[in-house]
This record gives C-alpha cells, structure tokens and sequence, in this order.
C-alpha cells in the first residue's frame, strides 16, 4: 500500500490549531490568573478542624514560600531565621576565635604580609615588564628603531624572564605543609 502524502498534510491541516490531548494522570493546565492562587492541601483540611467539622482553609497570602509553582508543596526553609539581637558575637576585636557560636559568620584571619622583594627580583621583574612596554611606546610613537632600543626592549624580556626562572624554588617538597592535607 503506497504512501498516501496528500491525505497526511490534509490531516495535518485538519488538525492545525488543536491541543494534543493530557497524558494520563497530569492534571489539567492552570492559567496564569489563576497561579497565584495555591491549591488547598487535602491533609490540612482534616488537622485544622478539632471538632471534626471541616471547614473552608483559608488560602496562602501572596508571595508566601511558593510563587507561581502549582503543585510543589511546602519545602523545608519555608521560614525566616530571627536575627540575634543584644548578643555577643565576638570580641572587643570583632573576630570570634571560639567558633562555639554554631552558624556565626566566619571572618578569616588577616592574610601575612607579602615578603620583600630584593633588588636582583625588582629588576627582573622590571625587565619582563619593561621591555615590551618600551617596545610597544617605540612603536606607537614613531621613534627609530636602534639597534639599542631594540637591544634593551628584547634583551630586557630575555634575561629578566631567564632570571625570574633561574631564581625559582628547587625543591619539591613544601616545608610549610607537611602533611599535604587540610589544617583543621
């Protein structure tokens, strides 16, 4: 039996506007007016009634814990924290070493000073930064390109990056961490 096309874009055509119809199970689609409005929950009907008389609930106030969200029930934060008020939280400082506070915010200790740098480190550094950077102003402001100009921007890169590397830590094994895990 041969493929009837035309009967299947006539069918197709028919049925141009219609909604499929719901899988089983699925209740039926809400529309927008009517989401804010949250569907009564059959167990708090029963419990709210202590003389067995059930009685209409009264629905959720607007922007409650759920918003727009038909069908999701009542999660487990479905409430504010009260803010401590009058409670120490911490030193004259303002730190709280004690960590006994449970939830407290955590304010972490002020970070060591970096270590000085000496000399040998400044002019390398100054070397890999500034020797690009020259050779980028010789470019933009047009200024003759000598052979030592071109000499201390290059040479300037080379021997500060090949001082920077020559000037790393050799050894592999860190003295500050030990254990190689987590301080508790």
């Amino acid at each position: 039996m041969p493929f009837d096309e035309d009967a299947a874009w006539r069918a197709i055509v028919a049925g141009f506007g219609e909604e499929p119809p719901d899988p089983p199970g699925a209740k039926p689609f809400r529309s927008v007016e009517d989401l804010a409005l949250l569907e009564p929950e059959p167990e708090e009907s029963a419990d709210k009634a202590p003389d067995g008389a059930a009685g209409p609930a009264a629905p959720k106030p607007l922007g409650s814990s759920v918003a727009f969200a038909p069908g999701v029930g009542a999660g487990p934060r479905d409430y504010s924290v009260p803010d401590p008020v009058g409670e120490d939280t911490g030193d004259e400082d303002g730190d709280d070493q004690d960590g006994d506070d449970g939830e407290g915010h955590f304010v972490p200790p002020e970070p060591p000073p970096l270590p000085e740098a000496d000399a040998t480190a400044k002019f390398a550094w100054l070397g890999v930064a500034g020797g690009p950077v020259l050779l980028l102003l010789a470019v933009l402001l047009g200024w003759e390109m000598t052979w030592w100009l071109t000499t201390l921007g290059i040479g300037g890169f080379l021997g500060g990056f090949a001082t920077l590397v020559m000037r790393m830590r050799e050894d592999d094994e860190d003295d500050d961490d030990p254990g190689r895990g987590a301080v508790v």
